[in-house]
């Protein structure tokens, strides 16, 4: 089945989602003043929407990959900045790369497993810029008061590890550099922050794995490791039509809370995941829910709580959900990576 246009551009204001969240938080909320390697894909020659409104006035770069020493497109030659609609446009003989040759482009909804070559890495660009309002974002809580044993030992200069515990999202799946998985991101972060700690971080993740398979794996994959802090980031695969249900899943999360205590000393934060893309014919749609339940688990066991979820939709509100993906379906791009990645720092650890 085909659609008139492949693309709906949402024209839902990201500032009032912004300003929904912040009247949710309980600290002052951060103004994001530049934007570096935002992901945005262009069809043709429609106006491809970025997160928020450019600057009047300041240069906005687009690039062919999210690393510097790629090719750095050219403003009049290859795209068109309409900086009071907040789009970038394609122009005709552009170097840019045009959706519309993408195995999926029209198709209202789609299997990936019928569409090799199905990915969308090849096909976006990456926008630099500073957002003519400095919007206020990411929502994030400090969860310090959570993460007391993590921090004292961070502050200590002790050593410090790190298990990042979950599905093919926190395996790293699609990025351009395993250096840009979010949890590698953090880690790097805190290393800067706190200089004379020893921290190393484990990867525990399997692609493809719900809570379910995560209780199966939390032995060899966690517990076997012998964390001080614990990221379990699950979520994307429960959601799917044939994954666990809201209320399974919420109870398969404390079960792995429970004995990660049970048998570390461990501190733990519940990472939510993000909607995939609609069109996908394997999504539930029903993300929302398990972004509740996961932040429900957290109040209940007094874990860490890290609200991907809100502030992904918070800032995709403009855009497609082709921007931020890599795979189409539901592995964030390099840049969405960063989204995961700013909301753990504003955690405050």
């Amino acid at each position: 089945m085909r659609a008139a246009r492949f693309f709906r551009v949402r024209i839902a204001s990201a500032a009032g989602l912004v300003a929904l969240l912040a009247g949710c938080a309980t600290a002052p909320v951060p103004r994001l003043a530049r934007i570096n390697g935002e992901s945005l894909v262009f069809v043709g020659e429609e106006p491809s929407p970025l997160a928020f409104p450019p600057a009047v006035g300041l240069p906005l770069t687009l690039r062919a990959t999210y690393a510097a020493g790629g090719l750095i497109y050219e403003e009049g030659r290859d795209f068109a900045v309409d900086r009071a609609a907040g789009t970038v446009r394609r122009l005709p003989g552009s170097r840019l790369p045009d959706f519309r040759s993408n195995v999926l482009h029209g198709l209202a909804e789609f299997d990936h497993t019928r569409h090799p070559g199905f990915g969308n890495r090849a096909f976006l660009a990456y926008a630099d810029y500073v957002p003519a309002a400095s919007p206020r974002w990411p929502v994030q809580a400090s969860q310090v008061h959570l993460l007391p044993r993590s921090r004292a030992r961070l502050a200590a200069g002790g050593p410090f590890r790190i298990v990042a515990f979950g599905d093919s999202i926190t395996a790293g799946a699609d990025v351009s550099g395993q250096d840009l998985v979010y949890w590698r991101r953090w880690t790097d972060a805190l290393r800067a922050k706190y200089p004379r700690a020893v921290i190393t971080a484990v990867d525990g993740a399997t692609g493809g794995d719900t809570t379910t398979r995560g209780l199966e794996r939390l032995q060899v994959k966690v517990l076997e490791a012998s964390p001080d802090l614990v990221l379990v980031a699950f979520g994307m695969n429960d959601h799917n039509r044939r994954g666990v249900p809201p209320e399974g899943f919420e109870r398969q999360l404390a079960e792995i809370i429970a004995r990660i205590r049970a048998a570390t000393p461990a501190e733990v934060v519940l990472v939510s995941a993000f909607p995939p893309n609609p069109r996908w014919v394997h999504g539930s749609g029903r993300m929302a829910a398990y972004a509740k339940a996961t932040a429900r688990a957290a109040t209940a066991t007094g874990c860490a709580y890290a609200d991907v979820f809100s502030n992904w939709q918070a800032f995709s509100a403009r855009k497609r959900p082709e921007d931020l993906l890599a795979n189409n379906i539901n592995h964030p791009s390099d840049f969405g990576h960063w989204i995961y990645f700013r909301v753990l720092e504003e955690m405050g650890l």
